[in-house]
Formats: C-alpha cells, structure tokens, sequence
C-alpha cells in the first residue's frame, strides 16, 4: 500500500515542513486520513522518518516528523526511482503522441 510515488511524496513534504499535519498530507496526496495514518506508521517501523510531539499555543497536540539519516538516503533512492519511471512515461507518452500525429495526418492526406 505504500507505493514508491507516495513514500516519496511523503517524505519530501515532510522534509520541507515538518510540522505539516497528517490532514494536510492526506489532502496533499490525495488520500483517506487513515491511509495517510498507515503510510506514515509504516516509514516510522521501517526507521525513515521520527515523530517528535509538543503542544503548540493552541494547546492541542501536534507532531514533528524528522527524516532520519534512513530516511534521507531512501529520500534520495526513491526520488531517483521516480524520476526513472517518470521519464519512461513521458517518453512513452511522446511516442503515443507521435503515432497519433502520423495516423492524423495520414487520415487528413487520404
């Protein structure tokens, strides 16, 4: 369930803000509070990322979340996987649109 698109979003939100609440990550990564819950549990069992809780001055409890140096490193596979699978479908997206254009193109010389 914790796919490598979502651990990566997650650890970069919460690489660039650590106060960042479970609600908003759910709301960034498009998925259930509960889902969210289970993702970030599973990056703490797995040591990638620490909770630390205080009160802020609202007196309501909120967590930090600290990348561990694990953490960090999976950050940097994880981004470069990625990446990896990003570029093959942009490539293959740009084959799909070259195709088509070759087929319109055809259909318009007809």
């Amino acid at each position: 369930m914790l796919t490598d698109e979502y651990r990566y979003i997650i650890l970069k939100l919460v690489e660039a803000k650590p106060d960042i609440s479970q609600r908003e990550l759910a709301r960034e990564l498009g998925i259930s509070l509960g889902k969210t819950n289970f993702c970030l549990k599973a990056l703490m069992e797995k040591g990638l990322l620490k909770a630390s809780n205080f009160r802020n001055n609202k007196n309501k409890l909120v967590y930090i979340y600290i990348l561990t140096p694990k953490g960090l490193e999976e950050k940097a596979n994880v981004t470069i996987r990625f990446l990896q699978r990003k570029v093959q479908e942009y490539e293959k997206l740009q084959l799909e649109i070259e195709q088509l254009k070759i087929e319109i193109e055809a259909e318009q010389g007809a």
